[in-house]
Formats: C-alpha cells, structure tokens, sequence
C-alpha cells in the first residue's frame, strides 16, 4: 500500500528538490570554467639554435597543443638567459626560460619591471661545459690567456658565467682572451675548422650542437675541468654568486666523447612569467610541464630531471599564484 505523504510534506519534499537543483547548477556553473582549457596566444621566448632552451620550448609547444588545442604558442629564439629575462620582465614575452643567475642578476640591477617578475616552475640544472680540441694543451681556465674563446653574444646566460668564471681564475673577458660572440649554432663547427681555440656553452646535457659535433662531424674534442675551488669561490661571494654549485658532468652524458666524469659548475633553470599573467592559464601551464615530462624527457634527457618536489622552488623568485594554486592541489 502507498503511503501518500501530508500536504505539508509534499510542499517540503517539492521544495528542497528545487534548492539541490539550483545548488547544482550553481556547483556545475563554478566548476565548467575551470576545466574549459585556456585560449588565446602566448610568447615563449627561448635560445639559441641547437641549445636545450631551443629544444624543450619546441617540445613543451606540443605538449601544450594536446592539453590546450586552443592556446597557441609563439617560441622566440634569443641570445640567452639575459635576453629571455628582460622580454618578460618588459612585456615583450610572458614565460622564458632562464637560469637563475641572471634572474638574480637583473633583479639585483633593478632593472624594468624586475618587481614584476615570478617564478613557475624549476626545470633542470645547466652544465658549464668548456669545449676544446682533443689535442689542445689547455688544461684549465687560467690557461685561456691569449686564446680566441666564445664566451657567447651579450643577453646570454653563458657569457654571464664565462665572466665570472675568468675573473675568478684572474682574467679579464676584456683583455686576456680573444673574445668571440658565437653560439652554441656555430662554436661547433668553428672549434672544428680552427676559427677559435675552445668556446663556453652552459646549457642541459645532452647538448644537440655537442653531440653532432661528435657524431655527424665525427671531431674529437674534449672538456677542460672546471676546478671545485673555483667554483667554491664564486660561490663564497655570496648573493648571484650563491647560485652556482660545483657538481661532475657525467660520462654518460657524451658516451662517445666522455670516459670518465668531469667537475664542472651547474646553475638552475626555470620556468619564469610575469605578476600579472592570467592565473588559470599559468595554472594549466604548470600542469602540463610536469605532466609532459616523460615525454618531452625523451627527446631532451635534461627534462627527465623535473619534478614535483623540486619545482617549487624557484629561488630567487616567488611563485605565481597560478603555479601555486596547482602546486596546492597536487600537495599529498
């Protein structure tokens, strides 16, 4: 037997439907925004030909394709670190990828809109790596004197470190070596045809540029080591200097050149935007570079490296409220 509910329990049961209705439709109506993907068009600005910036912002693109078909991605090529920092500082980009010193260093300068700056993600480390002929007799930075070296364009990170690295081992860019301007697009081949004696290149491992060079060109060249107590006196400098760490560049890296590891510098990398970068956008960014990892990892090995409980810091930068709010919402 149906038992008929009294009128005023009709009009109760009538009445707290509609309240879940509407509280529902409010829930989906808050919700659906936030898992539409973002739209519109973003500037990347990256590095030089055959770097790793280059490489993952190429690869980055992509994976960003599949998570925001409708985002699209503008990659600029620069210089470097320096070029990179001062177009998102300034506007002209709104995320690059830099290395944390000359993140520092235009911070520290006070330059354009370095207030404005803000951090996304830390990526991967960057290797210093001093590349002469197998058979020059260079053997450590000192011994550069009077030598043609690339120490890379103005605006790049490695020309940054090639500085200080010299004046640390007592030589002046200036006036102790020849200095050349070339990249890691044409250091290579003008190690290979005698145009310069060694050249400088701070960037992930594997580098392209290298491993042609050792591959494709089949030239013999070596690493000159970057001495511990050098590095340890950058580092006791304090303030940018802080963040350079003596590490080993391991064999592994180059198979065919490497038979043993080599003490070098490294540097962090990181992912940077601007204050007032969309937060859902920057959000859905910071997904996507660390869910892309593995895939992107196997084409450029230094993303292998990225991860969760590393990416947060992005010293000497504070997070973006965007990569901070996912940041939250993976937290264990």
């Amino acid at each position: 037997m149906v038992q008929v509910l009294p009128r005023i329990g009709r009009r109760r049961a009538l009445l707290g439907s509609v309240a879940s209705l509407v509280v529902l439709g409010l829930l989906a109506w808050w919700l659906w925004p936030s898992e539409k993907p973002p739209s519109g068009t973003i500037t990347v600005t990256t590095g030089a030909e055959r770097g790793v910036y280059q490489e993952y912002g190429s690869r980055l693109r992509n994976a960003i394709a599949g998570d925001m078909p409708g985002l699209r991605v503008q990659l600029m090529p620069s210089n470097g670190s320096q070029t990179n920092v001062r177009r998102v500082a300034t506007g002209q980009a709104d995320f690059a990828i830099a290395a944390a010193d000359a993140v520092q260093t235009y911070i520290d300068e006070d330059q354009p809109g370095a207030d404005q700056l803000r951090g996304v993600a830390r990526l991967y480390d960057d290797y210093v790596q001093l590349v002469v002929p197998a058979d020059s007799t260079i053997q450590n930075v000192s011994e550069l004197k009077g030598k043609r070296v690339a120490v890379g364009p103005e605006g790049s990170g490695v020309r940054l470190i090639a500085e200080r690295l010299l004046a640390a081992d007592g030589l002046d860019i200036d006036k102790d070596i020849d200095a050349r301007r070339d990249t890691i697009g044409t250091s290579p081949d003008a190690l290979r045809t005698g145009r310069i004696d060694a050249f400088f290149w701070s960037g992930g491992l594997p580098t392209k540029g290298l491993t042609d060079l050792a591959e494709k060109e089949k030239y013999a060249f070596r690493f000159v080591p970057i001495r511990s107590d050098l590095v340890a006196a950058l580092h006791d400098q304090g303030g940018v200097f802080s963040h350079y760490r003596a590490s080993v560049m391991p064999a592994d890296a180059y198979p065919t050149i490497l038979t043993a590891p080599v003490p070098t510098l490294t540097v962090a990398n990181l992912l940077i935007t601007r204050a007032d970068m969309d937060p859902r956008l920057t959000e859905w960014l910071t997904r996507v570079v660390l869910k892309s990892r593995d895939n992107i990892g196997q084409h450029v090995h230094a993303a292998q490296v990225v991860d969760l409980r590393t990416a947060i810091y992005t010293d000497p930068l504070r997070l973006h409220r965007g990569a901070r709010a996912y940041y939250r919402s993976v937290k264990p």
